[in-house]
Formats: structure tokens, sequence, C-alpha cells
């Protein structure tokens, strides 16, 4: 029987739009595709944590999915890291259009030649070694990606931020793990830029998604509670993120 290769998926951070009492650090992923490594979203503390897991200086690609400091910000302790201390060069960085420069003034619009920036648009899949990525445009207030990424016929897609105005029909059903954001509990929706853990479970009964994983929870709210309502939407058991917690895909 053939063996098939690692996929898998570490929690560096899950705590939503700002560091919360308990993990802290707000969205970041790390995802070990093959003989790809990708650090997926890097928001404030996960830098940290990326560093128990792996040397950043075999990461192969970033993607960040919006420029909203709690998904993004420790680009720039990479940015240091790598042209100071690894003297690299040109790592990829998949990004929404304009990030580059919107996210310049951490470095006083000098980034060298640490990165090479890349736009992640929809309908434009990218390749890092083994691993395939696609995106889609999120409903948040601004230009967010959802991520799929492929590897060995098994898919992982992350919602990153987003209103119920997006279902996520861009990507097949039947998805592998569906990372979700789950901000807030339903009877408590404070913007509608986000989903509640509800939302987020029935959007993967939908979807068929065979595991479903929330994070991106509001700081105060009780995540056992969270799990029980995304349960409750699902039809089957959720699972809640929590720092350094690893997934199978």
């Amino acid at each position: 029987m053939a063996v098939v290769s690692a996929f898998d998926l570490t929690v560096l951070g899950c705590s939503g739009s700002y560091g919360a009492a308990r993990g802290g650090a707000c969205s970041g992923y790390l995802v070990r595709a093959g003989d790809a490594a990708i650090w997926l979203d890097c928001g404030n503390g996960t830098l940290a944590n990326l560093e128990q897991h792996i040397d950043p200086g075999t990461i192969d690609a970033v993607v960040i999915t919006h420029v909203h400091p709690d998904h993004c910000v420790d680009i720039y302790g990479l940015h240091v890291l790598n042209r100071y201390g690894l003297e690299r060069a040109h790592l990829p960085v998949y990004a929404p259009d304009g990030a580059q420069d919107t996210l310049s003034t951490l470095v006083q619009g000098d980034w060298g030649d640490t990165f090479d920036w890349r736009t992640a648009r929809e309908g434009e899949p990218a390749t890092v070694k083994s691993a395939r990525l696609a995106f889609s445009r999120t409903d948040h207030t601004v230009p967010t990606v959802a991520v799929e990424i492929e590897h060995a016929q098994r898919r992982l897609v992350y919602t990153s931020d987003t209103g119920p105005k997006w279902d996520g029909a861009a990507f097949a059903p039947d998805v592998d793990l569906l990372l979700s954001e789950a901000t807030y509990l339903h009877d408590d929706i404070r913007a509608p830029i986000h989903l509640s853990a509800r939302q987020a479970g029935e959007r993967a009964r939908a979807a068929r998604a065979r595991r479903l994983v929330l994070t991106h929870i509001w700081p105060t709210c009780d995540p056992e509670r969270s799990r029980s309502e995304g349960s409750d939407g699902y039809g089957a058991p959720a699972d809640v993120a929590a720092v350094h917690d690893t997934y199978s895909i």
C-alpha cells in the first residue's frame, strides 16, 4: 500500500482580534504539506510559537490573508530575522493586492529584497513545492482571502475572517479539514463581519467538511460554549483550536 506523505496543521495562535489571557497569540498556523512548510497568517505572538515547531529559516512561503494586525504584524519580526540574522532573501509572501505597501510602514518603506511579494487573487492558484494553493475573497472590511491548500489529494480550507455573505462555494465540497473563524456566540454577534460558532458549524455541514476546527474566538467567549454551538450547527463534534495543537489532514 502506498504511503501517504505528511500533511498537517499546527496552531500557532487562535485568539480573535486581540490576545487572550489563555494562549495569547492571535491568528497563525504552520502547514506542513509533504516537502512544503507554509506559515499561514502571522498575527501578533505567532513568530515565537512558530520557532517552537520549526526553524523559521526553512519556511518555504508565507500567506497573509489580510492586513489587520492580528493576522499579519509578525511579518516584521520575520523580516528582521531574515534580513539581518539569516541574510535570506526572496521568501515568497502571498497576500491580497496592496498588502506590501500597506505593511511597509512597519519597515519605513524598505522591505529590501527580503520577500518576494505575490498577489493572492481569486481564480489564480499558486504552488509551493508539493502544495497547491487557491484563494477566495471573503466578506470582510478589507481585502481578505480564504485559502485552500491541497496536497496528496487532501484539502485544508481556512476561512480567515469573514461575515456570513461568504459561503465558501469557491472551493469544492468534501474538504478534509475546515479551519473556520468563529468569533462570536450566536446570541451576541457584535459585528456582521465575523461568524458565530453556529454559523461556522452550519457552513461546515453545508460544505460536507470531514472535520471542523473553530478558531479566531473572541477572547472573552467561553471556548466550550463555542464548541457546543459549533457542534450543533455542524451536526457532529467540532474542535476548538488551541495553541500548539496539531491536526493531521
